[in-house]
């Protein structure tokens, strides 16, 4: 293709475009262009060929246009732009999805004129690798830095470009950079900053020669073997394209110096490999090393196996052979934890007790090396970090790749992986998905809490991770906060009921089933009082309410907020994690203090006066939000009791910040002492020790029928009848239905934030069955219109499913972009089906609406809360499978100028009030005034002899006389004794529960 910008003047090349960076070796092939930036690809998207940009929030993509240059390397014009990006963005430059992919595999690599700025920032150069479109393919990123002034050509060889460990939009291919089917590149340009930027001219250039496209690899970067063993390390040549070799390939090999002694530890070796031209790519030559065995206990040694390549790249790691630690204390399986738990701790150095006390993001070790290096004791999947495939298997191989290189470490502590699973496995593509907390506190069974979390650790531990961040203890006293749906419900009563889950997750409260490969070291969050944060508090971004201050009196923090995690220490909870967000104690003079800098709450009453005996690990890089320089966040956390610090990307400055300030004598010996025995009791007691990889004899029940049963029922018993008026519900399966509304047919909205990703989607995500689908399986007569746009004549009933889109978190926060009102469409579609006929309304959102203006026109309303994978569950109480028995486990607000509004205000006159939900297929028992002052009297003998199961039924009866009478006209009178009763029931005060149902009824 023509340059013409090198008809210009040999002083303006001397000037603008060193003739250096141009050249070429007359063997070598013209380049080849990809970009010109003259008006060729459009700005557009899929299918057509297209340039677009993308970002992380609305304000990130960066602006870009074809600007005319005079100086252009090449043409006439460059792609300019400017950005200010706070979290990421950048552009891309898709290959057409309809046509064929482009063949680079003949290329050396990719180049490009960047006009440099010389701010010193990365900025990462992608290319997009097999699979059916750009969109779909595999990420291959390398990056360069701006350091320079001016146009520079930029080169990048395809042998520097690794696998993206962090993202990959839809999985992996195959792990292997092909480049026969190229989709095309993307840029990420520097956050945090504005800038500018101009690039011209992207072209494929070079001759691929071997040496280039074969490399040499080993089957694993680390060996463990037992002493006296022989360690045998495989070598393998693979090719870019997996041609046969064209050229020989020779590896010469030797062990080299470690902390293993030769001769006495093993027996050295060295010698060539050869693989001659021809050789098929994938071909395996085998090195051993045979080791010796003595009878002295010690740590692990290592034996690096050092190997020069010829005619092809060389590991990117020198392998290296590890004779295991043997014959000490701690690794006997026999020995008292408590005992075994010294001996190790008497072994650490300092960086040691440092590395355990650290946690970092997988995506921020790549491969694993920092892992060793760092000695570090935890890893972590944030929401949305998968491997690819998200598939058991490679979760499984991802996990015990990264547990491997502890093996390099000199004792061998094995790592504790955690994961965020709050309603199931919910990373994992195929999990069983569960309702999210605010659907499990609507069921008000706490056996089936339990159910739902063990169904959670057998598919979170088949997959080798031991550690889940849940459950979420937080009493959720707003529903404008974006967290609320983590939240079991308002009541402390009712959350410390569903804390059987706790025993789901981990077993018995001793801890001795914790080395099952169906159990999972849970973790009570967020430590204290997250839930009651106030509306516009938070400083965090444009959160209103997530991280923000939750202002108590002592009695109030006592009752309310600490309550569940007096329950959760009684449960032998493993772990537990402090909040984000601030706490003003009235009267203690010390104003809202960040809960990671408050020794008084988590060494004082957690560990103190609970007695909590497990470790307090951090949040997502919480301590950054502490006031002071990074030493005083490290400083200030450790000193309050955070045992394990969540730094996903900062590992390195936070082991390398506590070591230098217990040095220096700012933090004391003994407090690491303390963090580090935490944490290694946990990993004893998980058997890690003796099982550190994978059990994944659990995986064939990932997402089977049976699990995700407990699922459909949980989705079932979740569903709360608000109103029924004329008894449309349960419908009858000879009726025609009319289906409506954006929720009725969308899995993720269905399943919520935390699903797949930590905000979630809508779409179809992941597998499972929508409300529709699960209708129509149920063998209803149903049409189904999303818009309510289809003729609504000659219908019996119609279903109207509308609410809320996924969010997590502050992302979610009312007046953060999302409000309690239904949206536009919805309101449209519940108007129109239901002045054609009558209608039930499905709300399915992790928090109440306000349906208030609406309520009349509706015949039934149900709350659906954000049901999960199993819309079976759904269709089961709509069409009288099951019967409708949830509960309202939040106070239901008229307006949302109530908020907050929970059980027990001394103003309280809400739409509907706590506990509140109508039953089907269940008789009303019939009575009135005497027949509840009967009820009241048995649950007063039920209730001294301890008979719960005849006081909760007590109670039910009463409830449904209440309900019945009530006839849906709920008054002030009416609701406050209704909604005290439940707190009363859950408190096992059987009798005075029937007694506020009863000042409830002759209100009615």
């Amino acid at each position: 293709m023509r340059r013409t910008a090198l008809l210009a003047s040999a002083a303006l090349l001397a000037g603008l475009l060193p003739w250096a960076a141009t050249a070429r070796a007359a063997d070598e092939p013209a380049p080849a262009p990809v970009d010109r930036f003259e008006g060729e690809v459009p700005f557009a998207a899929q299918p057509a060929e297209s340039i677009f940009t993308w970002g992380g929030d609305t304000d990130d993509p960066p602006a870009l246009r074809l600007a005319d240059r005079a100086d252009a390397p090449e043409g006439g014009k460059v792609l300019a732009g400017t950005y200010n990006i706070s979290g990421y963005g950048g552009f891309t430059h898709d290959f057409a999805a309809t046509a064929p992919a482009h063949d680079w595999s003949d290329r050396q690599g990719v180049r490009f004129w960047w006009e440099g700025r010389n701010n010193g920032r990365k900025i990462a150069f992608e290319i997009k690798d097999g699979g059916t479109n750009g969109e779909a393919s595999e990420l291959w990123t390398a990056s360069f830095t701006d350091d320079f002034t001016g146009w520079k050509q930029i080169r990048l060889p395809f042998t520097d470009f690794a696998y993206r460990t962090d993202y990959q939009p839809v999985g992996g291919i195959d792990h292997v950079l092909g480049l026969k089917e190229m989709w095309g590149y993307a840029l990420t340009l520097p956050a945090g900053t504005k800038g500018d930027f101009a690039l011209d001219d992207v072209e494929l250039y070079g001759r691929a020669d071997q040496a280039l496209r074969a490399s040499v690899g080993t089957d694993a970067p680390v060996r463990p073997v037992a002493e006296g063993a022989t360690a045998k390390v495989g070598v393998t040549v693979a090719t870019t394209g997996e041609a046969p070799l064209t050229d020989p390939v020779t590896v010469t090999y030797a062990t080299g110096d470690g902390t293993a002694t030769p001769g006495s530890d093993y027996t050295p070796v060295s010698g060539t490999l050869t693989f001659p031209a021809g050789t098929a790519s994938g071909t395996t030559r085998t090195i051993a090393v045979p080791t010796r065995r003595d009878r002295a206990a010690e740590p692990a040694e290592t034996i690096p196996l050092k190997l020069t390549v010829t005619g092809a790249k060389a590991p990117a790691e020198t392998p290296q052979i590890v004779i295991d630690a043997h014959g000490l204390p701690y690794l006997d399986a026999k020995l008292p934890i408590r005992e075994r738990v010294a001996d190790l701790l008497g072994r650490m150095s300092l960086a040691e007790k440092a590395g355990q006390m650290t946690q970092a993001e997988r995506g921020a070790v790549g491969q694993g090396a920092d892992i060793a290096a760092y000695g570090l004791g935890s890893l972590l999947s944030g929401g949305g970090s998968t491997p690819t495939p998200n598939t058991p298997a490679a979760w499984a191989k991802m996990i015990d790749a990264f547990q491997l290189r502890t093996r390099a470490t000199r004792l061998q502590i094995p790592l504790i992986y955690g994961v965020d699973a709050v309603h199931g496995h919910n990373n994992l593509s195929g999990a069983t998905v569960m309702p999210h907390n605010i659907g499990i506190g609507a069921t008000r069974d706490p056996r089936l809490a339990r159910e739902t979390g063990a169904v959670t650790a057998a598919e979170v531990r088949a997959t080798g991770i031991p550690w889940d961040f849940a459950p979420c203890l937080c009493v959720s006293r707003d529903e404008r906060w974006g967290r609320s749906y983590e939240s079991f419900g308002e009541d402390p009563a009712l959350v410390e009921s569903m804390e059987t889950v706790i025993q789901g997750l981990q077993g018995r409260a001793n801890g001795k089933d914790l080395a099952r490969g169906d159990k999972v070291l849970a973790t009570a969050k967020h430590f204290v009082a997250d839930g009651g944060t106030a509306y516009g508090s938070s400083t965090t971004g444009t959160y209103t309410t997530d991280q923000g201050v939750t202002t108590v009196t002592r009695e109030q923090l006592r009752d309310i907020h600490l309550a569940p995690y007096r329950e959760a220490v009684d449960r032998g909870i493993g772990t537990v994690m402090p909040s984000y967000s601030s706490l003003d104690i009235a009267g203690d003079g010390k104003g809202a203090v960040k809960m990671h800098a408050r020794g008084d709450m988590i060494n004082g009453v957690l560990k103190g006066r609970m007695g909590f005996d497990g470790f307090v690990i951090s949040d997502w890089n919480a301590i950054d939000q502490l006031p002071g320089d990074y030493a005083s966040h490290v400083r200030t956390s450790v000193e309050a009791g955070v045992d394990m610090m969540m730094v996903p990307y900062a590992y390195k400055e936070f082991s390398t910040a506590l070591a230098d300030e217990v040095k220096a004598g700012r933090i004391s010996e003994r407090r690491i002492d303390d963090a580090v025995s935490r944490i290694l009791t946990q990993k004893f007691r998980l058997g890690l020790f003796e099982h550190p990889y994978a059990d994944t004899g659990g995986a064939a029940a990932i997402g089977s029928p049976a699990h995700r049963e407990t699922a459909r029922r949980a989705a079932a018993e979740s569903q709360v009848l608000l109103k029924n008026a004329g008894g449309l519900l349960p419908l009858k399966r000879s009726e025609k239905v009319y289906v409506a509304g954006s929720n009725a047919d969308d899995i993720g909205n269905q399943t919520g934030g935390w699903t797949l990703t930590w905000q979630g989607a809508s779409g179809n995500t992941v597998p499972g069955t929508t409300i529709l689908q699960g209708l129509r399986k149920a063998g209803g007569n149903v049409t189904y219109s999303k818009d309510a746009s289809a003729p609504t004549d000659g219908y019996d009933a119609g279903v109207v499913v509308v609410g809320e889109t996924p969010y997590a978190e502050g992302v979610g926060d009312v007046g953060n972009g999302h409000s309690l009102s239904l949206s536009a469409a919805d309101r449209a579609a519940v108007d129109k089906v239901c002045a054609a006929m009558k209608c039930a309304v499905l709300i399915v959102s992790g928090r109440p609406q306000l349906i208030g203006d609406r309520l009349a026109g509706i015949d039934a309303l149900v709350a659906s809360w954000l049901p999960g994978t199993e819309g079976d569950g759904v269709a089961d109480v709509l069409y009288g499978t099951r019967p409708f028995t949830g509960q309202l486990p939040v106070t239901w607000p008229r307006s949302q100028d109530q908020l907050p509004i929970n059980v027990g205000d001394a103003s309280y006159d809400p739409q509907f009030p706590y506990g509140w939900g109508l039953t089907t297929l269940t008789p009303v028992p019939k009575g009135g005034t005497a027949t509840l002052r009967a009820l009241a009297a048995r649950a007063a003998v039920a209730e001294r002899r301890g008979d719960d199961r005849t006081g909760r039924a007590l109670v039910t009866e009463a409830r449904l006389l209440v309900q019945r009478k009530t006839g849906g006209h709920l008054t002030q009178a009416v609701s406050a004794p209704f909604a005290d009763a439940d707190h009363l029931l859950a408190t096992g005060r059987y009798g005075e529960a029937v007694g506020k149902l009863a000042q409830a009824y002759r209100a009615a």
